[in-house]
């Protein structure tokens, strides 16, 4: 009979003592999937906000022009159609001016990348004389507009010059440069392209913080400067690298600034696509001897189309890429 009480008085704890651990786990639980569903709502949100408006122009973009005007269609289209893809394509140059701004913008970004990666290391590890002006004017590349030096790279390229050499071998003219990709690529190799100043800054940042014992070790096994660079700071920072190259891309996939000062020769894209209002008339005009105004409603239209078709290759872009940009924003701390 003792034995019996005695276990009874023991159970009766453990069964309290279970019922605070369900209690505990349910709590828990619920604080989880409240957490979670919270973060859902809040992503789905974001996400909606973003995708939102691109639903809208490619429904948009599918609709003839009478449904711009019928009240009743909210987003889907009573009459699908292509043709708005022909039209842009025709008043854009496509394909040719896409696959010129696409070359370009590979060319511009890979000589930004190198420029800014070895002025970026040079500026984390070495001490050179008047080093804080040089990365003040590094800063300012970032805070001033390119549009208050346009007068001089108008001057500077249209009569490029080097100390009259140039001239001396050219029967005393000098080159007008203003029409070719050459500026542009000289700009982005010294480091005075669009943007350079904020990838100097990633990478500045990046390398400085890289513990120097890494070098040194390479220095006692005999690596020299150079080939301690290639070898030992490069591949570390390939995710940092790479995001640079991201944003160099595409800024330079719709910059409007840079290309119409240097590339007027070529068909680029973002061009054609800003100045696709003035070419509408002559477009829907040609082969008719009544003049046609361009509804407003159908240049919108016409322009969601061009914005889409711009955006795609970007998109795309951010897909195979968005694992190392990620990994490029989570680096941080040292890796001592």
């Amino acid at each position: 009979m003792k034995t019996d009480a005695s276990a009874a008085l023991k159970a009766k704890p453990t069964k309290a003592a279970d019922k605070r651990d369900k209690k505990y786990v349910f709590k828990s639980h619920v604080k989880k999937y409240s957490i979670s569903i919270a973060r859902g709502l809040l992503l789905f949100g974001l996400c909606f906000m973003i995708i939102q408006p691109m639903i809208i122009r490619f429904a948009t973009s599918l609709m003839v022009e009478s449904d711009l005007y019928d009240t009743t269609i909210v987003l889907l289209p009573r009459n699908v159609t292509l043709d708005n893809y022909r039209i842009v394509a025709d008043l854009t140059n496509f394909p040719k001016s896409m696959i010129n701004t696409l070359w370009t913008s590979l060319l511009v970004s890979i000589c930004q990348v190198i420029a800014c990666t070895l002025v970026g290391y040079g500026f984390a590890r070495y001490s050179f004389p008047l080093k804080k002006f040089w990365f003040a004017c590094v800063v300012l590349l970032i805070i001033v507009p390119p549009q208050t030096i346009q007068t001089s790279l108008y001057v500077q390229f249209a009569s490029f010059d080097i100390f009259g050499i140039i001239k001396a071998l050219n029967n005393g003219k000098a080159l007008n440069l203003r029409t070719s990709v050459v500026p542009y690529v000289l700009m982005s190799l010294t480091c005075m392209g669009l943007k350079n100043g904020l990838y100097i800054y990633m990478l500045r940042q990046y390398f400085k913080g890289i513990p120097k014992s890494l070098e040194e070790a390479a220095y006692v096994d005999g690596c020299s400067t150079m080939h301690t660079f290639v070898k030992i700071m490069l591949p570390d920072a390939v995710p940092t690298i790479a995001s640079c190259f991201l944003f160099s891309f595409v800024w330079q996939w719709t910059d409007l600034f840079y290309s119409r000062n240097f590339l007027s020769s070529y068909s680029i894209y973002s061009v054609q696509l800003s100045s696709i209002v003035s070419r509408m008339s002559r477009y829907f005009n040609k082969g008719s001897d009544v003049a046609m105004v361009v509804p407003n409603a159908r240049q919108q239209q016409l322009i969601f189309v061009g914005v889409l078709i711009c955006s795609v290759p970007l998109i795309i872009l951010y897909c195979f890429t968005q694992r190392t940009f990620v990994e490029s924003i989570a680096m941080s701390g040292s890796k001592e």
